[in-house]
């Protein structure tokens, strides 16, 4: 019995693992190892109750999903209007261009370190991604993207080869700090925002319907997605660790790319370190550059009604693949650019995800939360709890960190 349902389990595994695990995308990796640098292990407590809302958040798209056969843009066009749908995708479509830069410019700078020009990287790395994406189908391409998202598991390597304070680690990762300057609070909207990220929501509840998920399949389903979401932040723990050990131990330092992380592990923790975490961030950029087209595309596609699936043909599906074609250039391109802050891209990316989450949930909770759209599987007094708490914290942080912008 046990044996069919681990089988059932990886047959319907996909979504929910790929999802969370491309949060941990070049923006994300540069957001975390700014907060090891910065502020050593003390935000490290912050991955518990985000761990605990992502899974929350996540689950409700994918149930919602299930239930409907419908993509969230689907449902908020029908649901709240055609007006609401474009105004969610121009703004969404603005912060994922931004995230859809900072993938390629994680191409550029891991790859860096090895030695390769970005001029060679990252026209490589679009086109690979491009062709995997449009000359595949669903299911190898699935297949893929889960042994990608294995190579993440470099990170723990190399935060234990950094020879970390595990004790205080454990300590600051269960104990909650909180200060109230600026820098500190733009460095939790960015943490909170770069782990539960509005186009997540779009993407999973997409490729759940796309994979054919529905209600009888939908209680494994959703251990795929909780598995996923403790996987990332796991992850995302042994990051902050691996730059806290490191870079703020010496003095902490200014961190310009995710690269430069990786640099800083050689001199602590040897060469072998610092190219371990580089290949993570290469293949984490990789394997974002192929999904958040994508998820603008989803976006866009289902918002307008127009046809959307990887499983469909060019032919089938032109104005899905031209906008993911055109989202693979125009980010490439942007990265191409002399004197492009790419910094300041990646980093505003961040939290513009923080600053647009909170609107995301709100039309999420209103969807979720009707009988006749979801009838018995509608949000129950804790999932919305959490979710509208979530929401509630990110508007409060994002005008804290207006304010000190502000008086600044």
């Amino acid at each position: 019995m046990f044996r069919y349902r681990i089988i059932a389990f990886l047959s319907v595994m996909g979504p929910g693992f790929i999802t969370a695990n491309v949060d941990n995308d070049p923006g994300g990796i540069l957001t975390y190892s700014q907060a090891g640098a910065k502020f050593g292990y003390s935000l490290l407590w912050t991955l518990i109750p985000t761990t605990i809302a992502l899974i929350v958040v996540q689950e409700m798209a994918a149930r919602m999903g299930a239930v409907t056969g419908k993509g969230l843009s689907d449902l908020i066009r029908e649901e709240f209007g055609l007006r609401a749908t474009f105004i969610t995708m121009a703004i969404l479509s603005i912060a994922d261009f931004g995230n859809i830069a900072a993938e390629f410019a994680g191409i550029a700078s891991g790859m860096g370190v090895f030695g390769v020009n970005r001029y060679l990287s990252v026209p490589v790395g679009a086109a690979v991604v491009w062709l995997v994406i449009v000359r595949g189908r669903y299911k190898p391409v699935e297949r893929m993207l889960i042994l990608f998202s294995l190579i993440y598991f470099t990170y723990p390597i190399s935060a234990y080869l950094a020879k970390p304070d595990w004790k205080l680690a454990l300590h600051d990762t269960l104990v909650p700090q909180f200060h109230g300057d600026q820098q500190y609070i733009i460095m939790i909207v960015g943490l909170i925002g770069t782990t539960i990220t509005p186009w997540m929501q779009f993407y999973l509840q997409a490729s759940i319907v796309e994979k054919g998920v529905d209600r009888r399949h939908y209680s494994l389903s959703r251990w795929d997605v909780i598995v996923g979401c403790i996987v990332t932040d796991v992850i995302a723990f042994f990051i902050v660790v691996a730059c806290a050990a490191t870079i703020y131990k010496s003095g902490g330092g200014e961190i310009t790319d995710a690269a430069d992380a990786a640099k800083a592990l050689v001199p602590f923790a040897g060469r072998f370190a610092g190219a371990l975490f580089a290949i993570g961030l290469v293949n984490a950029s990789v394997l974002a550059a192929a999904i958040l087209p994508l998820a603008t595309a989803y976006n866009i596609c289902e918002g307008l009604g127009f046809e959307s699936g990887v499983e469909k043909r060019f032919s089938e599906a032109p104005i899905f693949y031209w906008l993911y074609t055109l989202l693979i250039v125009s980010g490439a391109g942007f990265v191409l650019l002399p004197h492009m802050p790419l910094l300041k891209v990646m980093l505003f990316s961040q939290v513009a995800n923080g600053v647009l989450l909170p609107f995301v949930l709100f039309y999420m909770l209103m969807l979720v939360n009707r009988k006749r759209i979801m009838q018995e599987y509608t949000n129950n007094i804790w999932q919305n709890l959490i979710a509208w708490s979530t929401a509630i914290v990110m508007l409060v942080l994002t005008a804290g960190m207006v304010y000190f912008a502000v008086k600044a």
